[in-house]
């Protein structure tokens, strides 16, 4: 069963479902502008239109054409400047939700951290024992 929201786009109540995330109304408003993206994008001179471009020409919003790409409406293999934010620094990406930049940093971050708990483990391991005597002088 369906969740019950306030619409995103008019703040209308509505039941989201799997397939649409906005009220009916808002629903087909974003079909009509997405079909004039697709219509702009089928001609074979903006097949290489970057977003911006779109934006300007079809008057939608960067972030319609975004979600489209995310949920592969626009498939980025016929369109190559679609795409959408990573979700960590921004960057635009054709697929999954971090760029390689952010999976790179990640890795060694990971890859560091393991090392640090390693050499922990080694030390709290070891078989030597520190003994501290008492200062007599005292």
């Amino acid at each position: 069963m369906g969740e019950l929201l306030n619409c995103p786009a008019c703040n209308k109540i509505f039941i989201k479902n799997q397939f649409r995330d906005v009220c009916d109304q808002c629903y087909k408003e974003e079909e009509k502008m997405y079909e004039a993206v697709y219509q702009f994008l089928r001609k074979r001179e903006n097949r290489a239109a970057t977003i911006k471009r779109v934006v300007e020409v079809t008057g939608v919003d960067e972030q319609l054409i975004h979600k489209w790409v995310k949920k592969r409406r626009l498939q980025p293999a016929h369109f190559p400047n679609m795409g959408y934010p990573c979700d960590t620094c921004g960057k635009i990406i054709n697929k999954g939700k971090i760029c390689d930049d952010c999976t790179s940093g990640l890795k060694q971050d990971l890859q560091s951290f393991q090392a640090q708990g390693k050499w922990r483990e080694r030390i709290e391991n070891s078989s030597k024992k520190t003994y501290y005597s008492r200062d007599l002088n005292r």
